[in-house]
């Protein structure tokens, strides 16, 4: 594991035991994937944070300018000390672990399912339904359209695959066949 990594699991193991003392692990979770997700989605909010020239203050400042009155005190004060100690840049994986340290916490487990198209409500209910037996936790679900998979559906749920696409199914047979 690499020493950012170390360190972005180490912040979000102390912000969920904040959290969790205080009762907003779940409010902690989504404003820490609004600060990640904003930083992700904004290339030049990033290279601001990034960029060695500038003090933390007006860095700090900038944030607080854009999603400041979004966050509580508790995710604000986490999001400064990255940056007042210069690991803005491990901001995506302290918001990555958080949700690994949450999820097992509260028997949780987020699952990406894609499929060929669009699941309905009913499919994706029965999807999540079968994966919360096979896991024994509550699936937080989010879905992707992967028109390459032909049919069926892939989940991935942390860093397991469950392939039950059609492709995938194409794939193991073509290696049996060899």
């Amino acid at each position: 594991m690499s020493r950012d990594r170390v360190v972005a699991k180490r912040y979000a193991k102390a912000l969920f035991e904040l959290a969790q003392q205080q009762g907003v692990v779940t409010e902690v979770e989504e404003q820490l994937k609004l600060v990640a997700h904003t930083l992700n989605q904004d290339p030049e909010i990033e290279k601001f944070l990034l960029f060695p020239g500038i003090d933390a203050e007006k860095k700090i400042e900038a944030l607080k300018g854009a999603i400041g009155d979004r966050l509580s005190a508790l995710v604000l004060h986490t999001v400064e000390l990255l940056i007042v100690r210069g690991r803005q840049d491990v901001i995506a994986d302290v918001y990555e672990h958080y949700t690994k340290i949450a999820g097992e916490a509260l028997g949780q487990a987020h699952a990406l399912i894609y499929s060929a198209k669009p699941l309905t409500v009913n499919e994706l209910d029965e999807v999540t339904a079968q994966f919360e037996r096979v896991t024994g936790k509550k699936i937080i679900a989010q879905t992707a359209v992967e028109p390459s998979l032909l049919g069926g559906v892939q989940v991935r749920i942390g860093d397991r695959l469950y392939d039950g696409s059609l492709s995938g199914k194409l794939e193991r047979l073509q290696k049996a066949l060899k």
